[in-house]
């Protein structure tokens, strides 16, 4: 996929020419206000998913995504602030079957299976799912704060915490539950498994570990 050339970067400049995204008519009824948005959402994160797949996170600019779905640039600075909002969007737009799968799938991910077993296949399964994303993610860490606070991690949180509680683990569960998460951040496997050489498997046995030692009773 050839990447097209984006005009200067940076926020839509006054009289600048638009094309916007059709929205519905006036006095159509809010849920259907609601769907057009999340349709049009829908769009822009399709096109952004496909100029990343042809050109990689680094070259994923909000003109390219503007060029690609055949709007003005302003209606991506509009529904996603900036070129971080923009890569964090896709990045949950992509995290949807994982979250499915913790959240409503069949066990042992998801509902249905005992609370330790669902806590032991988590790990790995985020380890699994952020390799295969890893360029993306990281490219979105312009703010190294903002990371903690996008949706998809506070998801992951409430998760494991929700997980610790249901075993009675001792202590602050949601200190816990970021500990947990901090062992399988991106950054940490990436480098853990393209700078140290480390195999993923071990890494997950590694999170098996701590988790049979967080859990064990006295």
């Amino acid at each position: 996929m050839t990447c097209p050339a984006p005009p200067p970067s940076g926020p839509p400049e006054p009289g600048e020419a638009r094309t916007h995204l059709p929205l519905a008519p006036a006095g159509e009824p809010t849920e259907q206000l609601r769907a057009d948005a999340a349709r049009n959402r829908t769009r822009l994160l399709d096109a952004a998913s496909r100029l990343l797949t042809g050109c990689g996170a680094a070259n994923l600019t909000m003109e390219s995504v503007a060029h690609a779905a055949g709007v003005g640039k302003g209606t991506v600075f509009r529904r996603f602030g900036d070129r971080t909002g923009l890569l964090l969007a896709l990045l949950d737009h992509r995290e949807g079957l994982l979250q499915a799968a913790f959240l409503s799938g069949p066990p042992p991910m998801g509902p249905g299976a005992p609370a330790e077993e669902r806590l032991h296949i988590f790990g790995p399964a985020v380890m699994r799912h952020e390799r295969d994303h890893h360029e993306l993610i990281l490219a979105s860490r312009t703010d190294p704060l903002r990371a903690y606070t996008v949706p998809a991690n506070r998801l992951r949180l409430s998760h494991i915490t929700m997980l610790l509680r249901q075993l009675n683990v001792d202590g602050n569960t949601e200190l816990l539950a970021h500990t947990l998460l901090g062992s399988i951040d991106t950054a940490l496997v990436h480098h853990l498994t393209r700078e140290r050489g480390i195999a993923i498997e071990q890494l997950e046995q590694g999170w098996h570990d701590l988790v049979t030692r967080l859990v064990a009773k006295p």
